[in-house]
């Protein structure tokens, strides 16, 4: 499902609608966020905003999909490691960004117990970034760079997963240096070095 209706009538007044619930969730924070101080903010009437959007989620969603500048094709230079290192260090700075992760980071809870948010939130955005790296890992595996027999879905999680983790569970820096580790780690293994002595 999209997270805006499609009855529209006017753009004018849907950009205010956003552009309000993006400085209130700055300023009061999601949970004191309400359709009825959006309205206000972008003078229009409450009956108007749930028209468009079903709920203050929705128009945020709508917001941070019309400012987020995340683009999910991967670089091919031929190294995949040095590209999925890359892509993961960009889409890591754009979801720190400060006018960007609270958003995000309300959105994913939101998600968790509104599932029209959930399916809005991958069919619109993440699903569209993890199919994307499924699908260079899936190239990567042409070229004999990565294992035939890994599933590319799983490599996504494995990737993605741990940089997730430390961005919304964490207090913990995630940056590039986080990225190349995991990265590193994932493709060098666990399995101690031949020449490693026991411990």
């Amino acid at each position: 499902m999209s997270p805006r209706r499609p009855e529209r009538r006017s753009e004018e007044a849907a950009n205010a609608v956003i552009k309000a619930a993006m400085d209130l969730c700055q300023e009061v924070g999601y949970r004191k966020l309400s359709i009825e101080g959006i309205a206000a903010r972008a003078g229009v009437g409450k009956n108007t905003i749930y028209r468009w959007w079903p709920s203050k989620a929705a128009v945020l969603l709508d917001g941070l999909l019309s400012t987020w500048k995340m683009d999910a094709t991967f670089p091919d230079t031929g190294d995949f490691i040095a590209d999925i290192k890359a892509q993961m260090a960009a889409a890591s700075r754009i979801l720190g960004d400060p006018d960007v992760f609270p958003h995000y980071r309300a959105l994913i809870g939101e998600a968790q117990h509104d599932p029209d948010l959930h399916r809005a939130l991958w069919d619109n955005f993440i699903g569209h970034l993890a199919g994307a790296a499924a699908e260079r890992i899936r190239a990567a595996q042409r070229a004999g760079q990565v294992r035939s027999d890994a599933d590319p879905v799983l490599v996504t999680e494995l990737l993605y997963g741990a940089a997730y983790y430390r961005r919304l569970l964490t207090p913990r820096i995630a940056d590039t240096a986080h990225v190349n580790a995991i990265v590193d780690l994932a493709f060098t293994g666990l399995a101690p070095a031949a020449d490693a002595p026991a411990q």
